[in-house]
C-alpha cells in the first residue's frame, strides 16, 4: 500500500464511493477529498475514518487544493448535472469551462514531476482529450476511465445471464464511453478458453447484455440518481495499476497517436503502471468490430469540433 491519492469532486457520490473503494482495497496509502462542498468533504473523510478500525486502509482527510500537493494520482469526478432542457453540447460546455479550472488549479500546485491525472467526469473522453492538451504535462500522465466501467458491467450482466461467477470472464468494450461504444466480441473468454465453447453461450445472449451495459448509466440515473458504487470499483482497478506498477491491461481512455483513432481520446487495451501510459496491447479485431472503433473516434472528433466552434463563439 502506497502513494497519495486526491479526489477532486470528493463529496459528491462517485467521488466519495470512490474513496471507499480505494480504502476496502487497500490501494495507497492516503486520500485527500478536495471539494467546493468543504463541509460535505469533511464529513465524507469522519465518516470513512470512523471504518478504519475495521478495514484499515489508507489515512483519509478533506482539505482545499494545497492539501492535495504530493499526491501521487489525482482524480477528478467533479462535474455538473444537466439542466432542464439543456442541450448535451451545452452540458459538455459547463463541465469543460469546470474542467479547465480544475486544471489551472492543479498547475498552480505543481504536482510532482511523476504525478498521473486520472479523469472520472463526463464526457470523459472529451475531457482526457483536454486534460492531455491543456495540463503541460506528457499526454502518458492524462488516463481516463473510459471504458473500464462498461466493461465491467458487460462482464456482471452477461455472467449474471449464463449463471457465471463475473471473475471468470474476460471482456473488453471499446472506444467512447458512451453511445458509440463498441462490444469486442471476439474478446470473450470464459476461464481463457472461447465463450462459444461454453453450453449455453449465443451470440444473441451476448448482444443482449451489451444493450443493457450500453444503457446501465442512464438507468442508474433514472432510479437513484446515478451510478456510484461500480465506478469506485472501476477507480480501484485503475489506480491500484498504475500505483503497483502492473502493468495491467485495461480499457482505459487516453489520447491516440496513430491508426485510425488517430487524434481523440478514446478506450484502447492499454498498458498502464507508475509511468501512466506505457502503450497499446496489441488486439485482433474483426472487420466490424474495427468499423466501429473507427465511427467512434468520428463521432469524437465532430464533438471535440463543436467543443472548440463553442470556444470560439462564447
Amino acid at each position: 500500500m502506497t502513494g497519495k491519492v486526491a479526489i477532486i469532486g470528493g463529496a459528491g457520490r462517485v467521488g466519495s464511493n470512490a474513496a471507499y473503494a480505494l480504502q476496502l482495497g487497500h490501494a495507497c496509502e492516503e486520500i485527500v477529498l478536495v471539494d467546493v462542498a468543504a463541509e460535505a468533504a469533511r464529513g465524507e473523510a469522519l465518516d470513512l475514518t470512523h471504518g478504519r478500525a475495521a478495514a484499515g486502509g489508507p489515512r483519509i482527510r478533506a482539505g482545499d487544493y494545497q492539501a492535495a500537493a504530493g499526491s501521487d494520482i489525482t482524480i477528478v469526478t467533479a462535474g455538473l448535472r444537466r439542466r432542464p432542457e439543456e442541450s448535451r453540447l451545452e452540458l459538455m460546455e459547463r463541465n469543460a469551462a469546470l474542467f479547465r479550472e480544475i486544471i489551472h488549479s492543479l498547475r498552480e500546485l505543481k504536482l510532482p514531476p511523476d504525478s498521473i491525472l486520472l479523469v472520472v467526469t463526463n464526457p470523459v473522453d472529451i475531457l482526457t482529450y483536454l486534460a492531455a492538451a491543456e495540463l503541460g504535462w506528457p499526454a502518458t500522465r492524462a488516463v481516463g476511465l473510459g471504458t473500464v466501467l462498461d466493461t465491467l458491467r458487460f462482464r456482471s450482466l452477461l455472467a449474471e445471464s449464463l449463471g457465471l461467477d463475473p471473475c471468470r470472464l474476460e471482456a473488453l468494450i471499446l472506444g467512447e464511453h458512451g453511445d458509440s461504444m463498441v462490444p469486442i466480441y471476439s474478446s470473450l473468454r470464459c476461464d481463457g478458453k472461447p465463450m462459444s465453447s461454453l453450453a449455453g453461450y449465443s451470440e444473441e445472449i451476448a448482444k443482449k447484455a451489451f444493450e443493457v451495459t450500453r444503457t446501465a448509466g442512464a438507468e442508474c440515473l433514472r432510479l437513484k440518481g446515478g451510478a456510484g458504487y461500480a465506478v469506485g470499483l472501476a477507480v480501484r482497478q485503475v489506480v491500484t495499476a498504475l500505483l503497483q506498477d502492473t502493468g495491467a491491461v485495461l480499457p482505459v481512455s487516453t489520447v491516440q497517436e496513430s491508426g485510425e483513432c488517430k487524434g481523440v481520446a478514446l478506450s484502447l487495451p492499454t498498458r498502464i503502471g507508475r509511468a501512466g501510459v506505457l502503450g497499446v496491447a496489441p488486439l485482433e479485431l474483426s472487420p466490424e468490430e474495427r468499423r466501429g472503433l473507427a465511427r467512434s473516434a468520428e463521432v469524437l472528433r465532430k464533438t471535440i469540433s463543436s467543443l472548440r466552434q463553442a470556444d470560439r463563439n462564447p
